[in-house]
């Protein structure tokens, strides 16, 4: 994907250019859907997506129904609040577990542990954001926020402590 404020190559699916730091699409005032930051009206349902000085704020906003304008505006950083649900899932007493074992096991331990996290995070619409030592940080309500979200995160750790309590059955 091309920047339209500095021509630089970014790879697609980028929110922000990695050369200038300007937003790579333009959120849709009227639906909210990504679009191309060059694009005059939104692909989804056609709203303008031209953007209007705005002397309040001291930026640029869009605003709907605003005609299109052939001036360059400058590209005011796009922020957004979200409410998002985090599940930190840690194994208690790994440590001590990892000391007393061969470090191949305990690989192989942690591979089948962050496999079934992974597949019980994604079951109930999650993302794993990361996994650090022996915890998984997963995330509900972006890049799309659900109404049940908490719900699901809830759900999800329940199901994670079963899936480590029968992992922890197996492997002794």
């Amino acid at each position: 994907m091309i920047c339209a404020n500095c021509g630089g190559d970014n790879e697609s699916g980028r929110r922000f250019c990695g050369d200038c730091g300007a937003p790579l699409a333009v959120a849709c005032p009227v639906c909210g859907a990504a679009n191309p930051a060059r694009a005059r009206f939104c692909g989804e349902c056609g709203g303008a997506l031209a953007a209007v000085a705005s002397p309040a704020i001291g930026g640029v906003r869009p605003e709907v129904g605003a005609p299109a304008r052939d001036v360059a505006m400058p590209v005011a950083p796009l922020t957004e609040r979200r409410h998002v649900s985090v599940l930190f899932a840690d194994l208690v007493g790994f440590t001590t577990l990892s000391e007393r074992r061969d470090s191949e096991e305990v690989r192989e331990l942690l591979t089948r542990y962050f496999d079934a996290c992974q597949t019980v995070v994604g079951r109930y619409g999650g993302v794993v954001e990361k996994f650090i030592g022996d915890a998984v940080m997963a995330v509900w309500g972006t890049p799309v926020a659900k109404e049940d979200d908490a719900e699901r995160a809830v759900r999800a750790a329940l199901e994670i402590v079963d899936a480590v309590t029968q992992l922890g059955g197996e492997t002794g």
